[in-house]
């Protein structure tokens, strides 16, 4: 399976750069997903969580809101705040929630958009990253 190079930014640096199988994103109208030879589009994301999957494991990223520029090949990510979740431990995860939930808090006044986020992480960090 080809891959696709995926980067993360943010104004405070980069969150993640590496190559993945695919990636599911939170767009302003609606989620969706990307694998290798997407067709070139540019989107605007909304406060949500980007999901990734590479060599056998899923990774988490919580946006408060951001772009997408998608090609065949690449995937740039550029948002305004960012969260990775996951870690070795329990504390680490617990503490990258906490601090996803801040920022989505932060971001949008949509109680409802905010705890499924959350829970959406919380099931996936329960399944085993």
């Amino acid at each position: 399976m080809e891959k696709l190079n995926l980067s993360i930014v943010t104004p405070y640096g980069e969150i993640f750069s590496g190559q993945v199988d695919s990636i599911t994103m939170p767009g302003v109208e609606g989620e969706f997903g990307v694998f290798y030879g997407h067709s070139n589009l540019l989107s605007l994301l909304k406060a949500g969580v980007i999901e990734f999957a590479y060599n056998n494991k899923r990774e988490l990223v919580a946006i408060d809101w951001g772009y997408a520029d998608v090609s065949a090949t690449k995937v740039s990510i550029i948002a305004n705040g960012a969260v990775a979740i996951g870690g070795n431990d329990e504390s680490a995860i617990s503490a990258g929630i906490d601090s996803a939930r801040k920022l989505l808090e932060d971001a949008s006044d949509d109680r409802v958009a905010i705890s499924s986020v959350v829970s959406r992480i919380e099931q996936v960090v329960k399944s085993g990253i």
